[in-house]
C-alpha cells in the first residue's frame, strides 16, 4: 500500500506540475501532450544514422558495401578505436538537444539522447565491461558543475546493466575549447592531456571499454582518451557519441 500510495502520489504531483508547465519540445519549445522529449517534427527533422555504416568512423554509407565495410577516411588514417557510432548527425536539429544538457541544465535532453545513443551502440555496450565517459578539468567541471558525458555514461551503463567507471580517466591538462580548431591543431590542443586516475591500470588492463562522448567533431579527443586507455592495456575501446560531425571543416560545435 505505502509503495502504491508513493507511485500514486508521484503521479499526481507529476500532472500538477504539467498544467503549470506544461511539457514542451526541447529543440522548437512546442506544447507536448506528454513529457517525449521533442515533437514529431523535430524528431524527424533530426538526421539518423542508421546502418550502413563504416565500421571504424560510424559515419554512414550511401549504400551497403557489406559486412565490416571501412570509409577511405577511416583507412587512411586509422583511429586508436576499434568502432565508433553516433545516433545522429550534428546540425541545427540536433544542436538544441547538445547545448540543452551541456550548457543550460537540462537533464531531460541527456534522457532523450541517452535512449538514441543506446540504440544506435547497443552491440558495443552488450559487448563491452564497462562505460567510460571522457572527462573535464576540474576546473572546467566547477565551473559547469557537472559533466555531460558522464550523465550520459551512467545512464547508458545503467540500461545495460554495466558499470560506469567515471573516475578512471583523468583530464590533466585544461585545454582550450576545441571549436574552430582544425583536425592538427585539435590533435595538438589534447595531446597528453588525459591519463588513467593513480591506481586504476588494473581496472583497464584487459577490459573492453565503451567511450562516452556527446559529440565527436574529428575525432581527436577521442583518440587521445582511447591511446591513454590502450597504453594502460585496455583490450579495446570503442567510441559512441549523440552526434557525429559529418563535414568538420564545415561545421564546429
Amino acid at each position: 500500500m505505502q509503495g502504491g500510495g508513493a507511485a500514486l502520489s508521484t503521479r499526481l504531483w507529476q500532472r500538477a506540475v504539467d498544467i503549470v508547465v506544461p511539457p514542451r519540445c526541447l529543440s522548437c519549445r512546442k506544447q507536448l501532450a506528454d513529457d517525449g522529449g521533442l515533437c514529431i517534427s523535430c524528431w524527424r527533422e533530426l538526421r539518423h544514422i542508421e546502418e550502413p555504416v563504416c565500421e571504424v568512423m560510424g559515419t554512414p554509407f550511401a549504400f551497403d558495401q557489406g559486412e565490416g565495410a571501412v570509409s577511405a577516411a577511416g583507412l587512411a588514417n586509422p583511429p586508436p578505436w576499434r568502432r565508433a557510432r553516433a545516433a545522429v548527425a550534428f546540425d541545427d536539429h540536433s544542436q538544441p538537444l547538445v547545448h540543452g544538457l551541456k550548457y543550460h541544465d537540462r537533464p531531460e535532453a541527456g534522457l532523450v539522447m541517452a535512449r538514441m545513443m543506446a540504440r544506435a551502440g547497443r552491440k558495443l555496450l552488450r559487448e563491452c565491461d564497462f562505460v567510460a565517459p571522457v572527462p573535464l578539468h576540474r576546473m572546467k567541471l566547477w565551473r559547469r558543475r557537472f559533466n555531460q558525458s558522464g550523465f550520459l555514461g551512467l545512464k547508458l551503463a545503467q540500461q545495460f546493466g554495466r558499470p560506469c567507471e567515471v573516475s578512471i580517466l583523468v583530464r590533466v591538462k585544461a585545454t582550450r575549447p576545441q571549436v574552430g580548431l582544425q583536425h592538427t591543431e585539435r590533435q595538438k590542443n589534447v595531446r597528453g592531456a588525459f591519463r588513467i586516475a593513480a591506481g586504476q591500470a588494473a581496472v583497464v588492463r584487459d577490459k573492453k571499454i565503451v567511450l562516452v562522448d556527446d559529440v565527436m567533431t574529428t575525432g581527436a579527443t577521442a583518440a587521445a582518451c582511447a591511446e591513454a586507455l590502450l597504453k594502460a592495456g585496455a583490450a579495446e575501446v570503442s567510441v559512441l557519441v549523440f552526434a557525429l560531425v559529418l563535414e568538420p571543416k564545415r561545421f564546429h560545435i
